[in-house]
């Protein structure tokens, strides 16, 4: 697609929503697999499918809603994305994105992310959170980048800088609203594959000596284009289940991980939808 199609795409998708909310936005959620749940605590909660909604790319993954909660938390707007788009379900980065895009061109200035990720490091099990401190972004290292094509210099620059695109101070609530609720925690850094296979042994092993905690297939392009327009980031991964890092000596049956992960997201979702309330309504 062109980039004048994408532009209006964008924009008809923008002035959608700018019709459908009824106040300005504060605060943005993106929900990942089997976390769409995390919306339930909104005060007057309002729903719109994301197939209502010109160009808005559509979920196709069970675990995700496919669906635009408003409400308010805490005195303060919030919209919530329960799923997103992926690059494995043959969208490409601008669409892996799109979510945020539309969200920075209604005026959002702070955004928390989370996903389901599998753990590298040997410390982390499941049910664990991860605050994200860092990225990794394999498929844009590799030319499958989020900010790639023309760069609208009324966003951002055209060579934004990742450094801190965590935001420390974010970070630092969450994580003490974690320790009072008695959450395990770690900070750590993510991976981002572009899927859909789970990763062999030896990619695991891989990805832990380039110094990835947990791995997953998404995220990262949402928060590159969010840092790109200036929107503080808070990245959250639950840990959902260990990454195998040794080839099986004997064959047994594969087990079903993407059932695992949206199981473990909804037993977590109540521990996690507390630590956001807390950080969302600050």
């Amino acid at each position: 697609m062109s980039a004048a199609a994408d532009r209006a795409r964008l924009a008809a998708a923008v002035a959608t929503l700018r019709a459908w909310l009824r106040e300005p936005l504060e605060r943005g959620l993106i929900a990942g697999s089997g976390l769409s749940g995390l919306a339930e605590g909104l005060e007057a909660p309002r729903r719109l499918d994301f197939a209502a909604i010109p160009g808005w790319p559509l979920s196709t993954v069970e675990g995700h809603a496919g669906t635009l909660i408003a409400g308010r938390l805490g005195g303060r707007s919030v919209l919530v994305c329960a799923g997103r788009a992926h690059l494995y379900e043959g969208y490409d980065a601008f669409e892996a994105s799109f979510n945020v895009r539309v969200m920075a061109a209604l005026g959002l200035r702070s955004l928390v992310v989370t996903n389901a990720a599998g753990a590298l490091h040997p410390d982390y099990g499941p049910g664990d959170l991860m605050l994200i401190e860092d990225h990794i972004y394999l498929p844009g290292l590799a030319g499958l980048h989020a900010l790639r094509g023309p760069n609208d210099a009324d966003i951002g620059p055209r060579f934004p800088v990742m450094a801190g695109a965590y935001d420390p101070a974010l970070r630092a609530r969450a994580g003490a609203a974690g320790r009072e609720i008695g959450l395990r925690m770690h900070e750590g850094v993510y991976a981002m594959v572009a899927g859909p296979s789970f990763e062999s042994p030896a990619e695991a092993r891989f990805l832990r000596a380039i110094g990835a905690d947990a791995v997953g297939m998404s995220t990262v392009p949402e928060v590159v284009v969010a840092r790109h327009a200036g929107i503080q980031v808070l990245g959250i991964s639950l840990i959902t289940n260990r990454v195998q890092m040794a080839n099986p000596s004997v064959a047994s049956e594969e087990a079903d991980l993407h059932a695992e992960v949206n199981a473990v997201g909804q037993q977590a979702a109540p521990r996690l939808a507390e630590l956001l309330t807390r950080v969302l309504a600050a």
